[in-house]
């Protein structure tokens, strides 16, 4: 069996790689792997299991209730909510275990469960692993040890979740929205309520599209992914921005009052400031992947402030984050993580922490994103190649060498194996689109001809 767990939990098409089976399987496996492990000694285990509103969570939420309760842990079951929801009343109420159902931003048919340690945070990769390896032996023909009576899990529904996070979401920000006009695109994903509830009490005056999850409608055509709805709306409202979520709400893009986007760098380096400005950011030091735009690169460094880059991953970002005790991190694509207040990217707290940098500085968003220009990118997937030789080829050392003369100071070369696939992916930024695309046209007919 190839491992079942990848960089953010387990994920497949519903019913057919994910099946219930599968999802009672792990859920139980799950809970006798943390009880080895500790985690629940002393007292009666709990856990946290929430879900986006995908027609295939109904039935995975009811196996992975069913399996920990067999296994005799309580359950709190909150509903659809995001997935840093979960995360944060996984911690908030002391449960020993939370459970997302969520395939984020990927269309319908998929789905995913995530677990989540005590306090909120993903589990290590250890215990992944043995979770995987636990569930397999059972799946096998090993029987599970079983409570009975008064030692199985019991279940109810904690319909305070909702407010709860939304209280804390408002607890956090450090001015109120009045006088804001704010277009919400919800992806038709978890937190069409929770969003739109957090943005008007905080004061603005939302409109919002993609807000009715009828369980098939997640992310089609809307959300963080696709952002030409919320542009659109933006500019028929008269909005002073617009804010996408991706099916899980882990994710915040932004569009400004003139319908232009505004990625994940440009919002890094928009809270960066911020948060110096209010003692919060640490050490200076905002942390990013290595597919971050050089541009956001050269604005910190005008402004004063120091990058740490790191493998593509928010889990990276995450890891990297935690071991030297930085504020903020993030990605591109809108995975923004404030580790005082969050455990993962929180794409609600990201927008309204966005949205009140506006309302405190009475400067628009497009301003505010200014402080960065984002240098033009091109990205080629070249396929069929032998990844491995990615870093031994001296012709293509060559060819990065006089790429990197070429770009100077305002450019920069990236090649990348690709973790799944037999492809290298490179990446070009320079000043000017034409120039990118050249050199990125050069070195990946570099690639093909040395490791093809």
């Amino acid at each position: 069996m190839g491992r079942l767990f990848g960089t953010d939990g387990v994920r497949g098409v519903a019913n057919a790689d994910l099946t219930a089976e599968m999802a009672l399987g792990l859920s139980v496996a799950a809970a006798h792997v943390l009880a080895e492990a500790g985690t629940f000694e002393g007292h009666r285990p709990t856990a946290v299991v929430g879900r986006d509103p995908r027609a295939s969570g109904e039935f995975l939420e009811a196996a992975v209730v069913a399996g920990l309760a067999s296994a005799g842990v309580d359950v709190l079951r909150v509903g659809v909510l995001p997935t840093p929801a979960v995360a944060y009343l996984t911690g908030s109420l002391g449960a020993d275990l939370g459970v997302m159902l969520s395939a984020s931003h990927n269309a319908m048919p998929d789905n995913g469960i995530k677990f989540f340690a005590r306090g909120g945070h993903k589990l290590a990769d250890e215990l992944e692993d043995r979770i995987e390896s636990v569930y397999d032996s059972h799946r096998h023909g090993e029987p599970w040890e079983r409570p009975t009576g008064a030692g199985v899990g019991r279940v109810r529904d904690y319909d305070q979740g909702f407010d709860d996070y939304v209280g804390h979401l408002l607890g956090v920000l450090p001015h109120r929205l009045e006088g804001l006009k704010i277009v919400l695109d919800e992806a038709h994903g978890a937190a069409a309520g929770v969003s739109p509830e957090a943005f008007r009490r905080a004061g603005a005056d939302v409109v919002t599209i993609g807000a009715e999850p009828d369980g098939l409608n997640i992310n089609d055509g809307c959300g963080s992914t696709h952002l030409d709805k919320l542009k659109a709306a933006v500019l028929e409202h008269g909005a002073d921005l617009g804010v996408a979520h991706d099916g899980d709400a882990d994710r915040c893009l932004a569009v400004d009052h003139t319908g232009d986007e505004v990625d994940g760098d440009q919002i890094l380096a928009v809270l960066a400031l911020d948060m110096r400005e209010r003692s919060v950011l640490r050490s200076d030091t905002v942390v990013a992947t290595v597919m971050s735009n050089l541009g956001f690169k050269l604005a910190l460094e005008r402004e004063g402030l120091k990058l740490v880059q790191t493998s593509v991953g928010d889990r990276y970002v995450l890891e990297e984050m935690k071991e030297h005790g930085y504020a903020l991190g993030g990605e591109q694509s809108g995975h923004v993580i404030i580790l005082d207040h969050a455990t993962t990217g929180d794409g609600t707290l990201t927008g309204l922490l966005l949205a009140a940098r506006v309302a405190q500085t009475g400067r628009s968003l497009r301003e505010l994103a200014g402080v960065m220009d984002r240098l033009p990118q091109v990205l080629i997937n070249v396929p069929d190649v032998d990844k491995s030789r990615v870093r031994t080829s001296a012709e293509l050392a060559t060819a990065v060498t006089e790429a990197e003369r070429e770009l100077g100071a305002t450019g920069r070369v990236l090649l990348r194996p690709s973790g799944t696939e037999p492809l290298v992916r490179v990446m070009v930024e320079a000043a000017d689109i034409e120039q990118a695309q050249s050199v990125a046209g050069r070195l990946a007919d570099v690639v093909k001809s040395a490791l093809g």
